[in-house]
């Protein structure tokens, strides 16, 4: 019973797997907000475009 409290306290595998899954939330966080700045400039930019590009019928 010592020997196995002996293992459990020194076994890391828990602490890594929650450190990759921390990892790969930010990276998915930094990534949803990326693709909303550009959504958002984009979305500017095509409105301009579009304002341009209105024919005028008289």
């Amino acid at each position: 019973m010592k020997n196995f409290v002996s293992r459990f306290a020194q076994d890391e595998s828990g602490a890594t797997a929650i450190e990759y899954g921390l990892l790969a939330a930010l990276i998915g966080v930094a990534i949803v907000v990326g693709a909303t700045a550009v959504g958002t400039n984009l979305d500017t930019m095509l409105k301009g475009i579009s304002e341009k590009l209105v024919i005028k019928g008289g």
